[in-house]
């Protein structure tokens, strides 16, 4: 009969399995116990020589006793019939102090968790290995399954660390690459998961989902000279034009299949290098399941997704845009989280990483979990996460998706579908205080770093400091003047001066918050169309309409994203199922429209007052913001050195010859960029280059010029230095 106090180990029900594995005083000798399910026999070396354990009776416990002169952890031969190798004996390893730690983490304020939970390679009395702990405070036992013990959870319980509800194991030997779960069985339901690990930081190509083992990485880091100019980078004042794409569709090999992190460094980096773009933003690249959700739907919040490479691939990619000055933003997820039940969802049996609640924790429209940040190693989890893209891949900032989801406690709901807070209000007072936390920890402990807000509501003070009472981003993607911009480009010019407003009305709360004007990937997809498909008239209209609309968004106040393909020019909306359709630019229209951004991006860069004041009311003034019948919007960009340039943008296909313009001074005036220019795919109506300014007041201007506006078509004039 098997001893009672070996029974919850072989039920898989031990919480403590060093108080029954591994060396253990037996009177005045010692007693070696091992637990291997599938062994035929076991043997260990003892004192430096080898010794067979005997089977306990109807048991799949093995033992030894004697006397030993050192009972270090044991070297262990196993036989399991088709397979035998030998190991060091994970049961001499006891966990190790982590008081500190885990009071951080059970605090909310361990910002780097990932060094004390997941897979953690370790040395132990010299003898390497790896450390795994996973968080089940709900477990009655958890057990480490892999290739290694034939995924049974019956054979590497591991122990718990008390009142943390931390568990631990130390595995000798089990080196990088290896694949592993957690299986784990719930104290009141007795039900037992299998887990993939929610700390991994790497796992299997899709669509398996195990964890894999990853060594300290050694890459050798040659972007320092950029980190220090990213400490002392002034970006309120700074040019900032985003090329926003998603790696597994910017392009493709001819099989179909995706380029690499590395091969993206070889053909990416010098591509948006020649377009003039100062940063990249990359859709979700940490770990998910599905291509189809583009990294929403994230399910390893601290590994690079292995479709495209390793995690030093990834960091590969990051170096050589550093190296070629163009700064990476990550866009990350921490609003919600699929319901999968092999990852975070019911992690332990129990809602913990989600609220319990529907009405809290589930998110309607994606069909996924809301994190319950108001639980504090969720918010350790979270907050972990967003320190590892920034400290482990030197990523320049964090894009973070749907914060109007996070703030909203009936978004997107009906009545009766929310809860109110505790002082019966709409507002996710936790996921507020997370969104401070996490905002205060970047730019702390990231100089130079941003994080930008995608938030869609009017939610006040988003990009103020969290000590002046805002949420503490940086900066906010300007959703309102992105929907007015592209509703009022959808419609025929001859109807345009019915809705001029949509051009004037974003100045009244431009300056508001840090504002981004995004032209962004929702706007291309579920039936949207492309942005050139948004443009009404012929090909040659739309062509003009788009290269017009890029202008207003390269001359107006606010720093700039772009889709990918829009450069292109691309008429079909896009899609994540193939890469953009490059061969179009053997056509005019767009490999002018490509070149026109690239000037657009050269110029902003160039040019400080078009992006030395963007936040703030001092940076721009109207010229004329009446012209509704003509459907001509001018105004001024100013530097804080006094400098200018002067904005003229006409929305409709009739060329305005002799429109007056009123301007700050007289003097040459020289046209930096029109979009109508044949280099672009234009009609080459323009102002021969420069223009003489006349001392004939308008507008309310002490001069003026006399120029021809190009038929849907911008430019943008300068005046021209005196000769000293």
């Amino acid at each position: 009969m098997i001893d009672v106090s070996l029974r919850p180990l072989t039920e898989a029900r031990e919480h403590d399995p060093f108080s029954i594995l591994g060396w253990h005083r037996d009177g005045s000798g010692w007693r070696l116990r091992v637990f291997r399910p599938h062994a035929t026999s076991v043997a260990a070396q003892v004192d430096g020589q080898w010794q067979a354990l005997r089977r306990v009776a109807r048991t799949d416990f093995f033992e030894w006793t004697g006397a030993v002169a050192d009972a270090s952890p044991a070297r262990l031969k196993i036989d399991e019939g088709d397979h035998a190798f030998e190991c060091i004996d994970p049961y001499g390893f006891p966990p190790r102090p982590l008081e500190q730690a885990l009071h951080y983490f059970a605090e909310g304020t361990n910002y780097q968790s990932y060094r004390l939970l997941g897979a953690v390679p370790e040395t132990r009395d010299g003898v390497a290995g790896t450390t795994f702990r996973v968080w089940a405070p709900n477990a009655a036992r958890v057990s480490l399954v892999g290739e290694f013990n034939r995924w049974d959870g019956r054979t590497h319980p591991l122990c718990s660390l008390g009142a943390s509800g931390a568990w631990e194991l130390f595995m000798p030997g089990l080196a990088a690459g290896a694949l592993y779960k957690f299986e784990i069985r719930n104290r009141h339901s007795g039900a037992v998961l299998t887990k993939t690990d929610p700390y991994a930081r790497a796992y299997e190509r899709r669509p398996a989902t195990a964890a894999r083992v990853t060594a300290e990485s050694d890459y050798a880091w040659g972007d320092s000279d950029w980190l220090a100019r990213r400490a002392q980078w002034d970006w309120q004042h700074a040019p900032m034009s985003t090329y926003e794409l998603h790696p597994g569709s910017w392009m493709r090999h001819p099989d179909g299949s995706f380029y690499s992190y590395r091969e993206l460094a070889e053909r990416l980096v010098p591509y948006v290098k020649e377009l003039g773009f100062t940063h990249i933003e990359l859709m979700p690249v940490m770990e998910h399941p599905l291509d189809e959700s583009w990294g929403y739907q994230c399910t390893g919040y601290f590994a690079p997704s292995s479709r495209f490479g390793t995690p030093d691939d990834l960091r590969c990619l990051i170096d050589t845009c550093h190296r070629a000055d163009i700064g990476v933003l990550l866009d990350w997820v921490p609003g919600h989280f699929p319901m999968d039940d092999w990852s975070l969802a019911k992690f332990d049996g129990t809602a913990l990483y989600e609220h319990a609640d529907p009405r809290l924790g589930v998110h309607q429209d994606w069909g996924t979990h809301i994190f319950n940040y108001g639980r504090n190693e969720v918010k350790s989890f979270l907050l972990s996460s967003a320190d590892y893209w920034l400290r482990e891949f030197h990523a320049d900032g964090l894009r973070v998706d749907a914060v109007a989801s996070m703030l909203y406690l009936d978004y997107s709901r009906k009545a009766g579908e929310w809860l109110p807070n505790k002082h019966g209000g709409r507002e996710n007072l936790e996921a507020i205080d997370f969104l401070r936390q996490m905002n205060e920890m970047v730019h702390r402990e990231f100089p130079g770093a941003v994080t930008l807000a995608e938030e869609s509501t009017s939610w006040p003070m988003v990009s103020r400091p969290v000590y002046l009472g805002g949420l503490g981003f940086s900066m906010k993607w300007n959703m309102g003047w992105m929907n007015d911009t592209l509703d009022y480009m959808s419609q025929d010019p001859v109807h345009r001066r019915y809705h001029h407003e949509r051009l004037t009305f974003g100045q009244l709360y431009a300056y508001t918050e840090n504002f981004v004007l995004p032209f962004s990937h929702d706007e291309v997809v579920h039936g949207k169309g492309s942005l050139l498909g948004k443009m009404p008239g012929d090909e040659w209209q739309r062509f003009a309409n788009q290269r017009l609309l890029l202008t207003y968004q390269a001359a107006a106040s606010g720093k700039k994203l772009m889709f990918m393909g829009i450069e292109l020019g691309q008429p079909s909306e896009w899609s994540e199922k193939g890469e953009l359709p490059w061969h179009l630019l053997q056509f005019s229209p767009h490999a002018g429209m490509q070149r026109l951004v690239g000037d657009l991006n050269r110029l902003y860069a160039a040019t400080p007052a078009l992006h030395d004041l963007d936040f703030e009311h001092a940076g721009f003034s109207w010229i004329d913001c009446h012209d509704v019948e003509q459907s001509v919007v001018s105004w001024l960009r100013y530097a804080r050195d006094g400098s200018f340039v002067a904005v003229v943008l006409n929305f409709t296909p009739v060329p305005r010859q002799g429109y007056r313009l009123g301007v700050p001074e007289g003097g040459t005036y020289r046209e930096l960029l029109n979009s109508d220019s044949s280099h672009y795919g234009g009609s080459d109506v323009g102002n021969g280059g420069s223009l003489q300014a006349q001392p004939i007041p308008w507008m309310g201007r002490p001069a003026s010029i006399q120029l021809t506006l190009p038929p849907l078509g911008g430019v943008i004039l300068a005046l021209v230095p005196e000769q000293g």
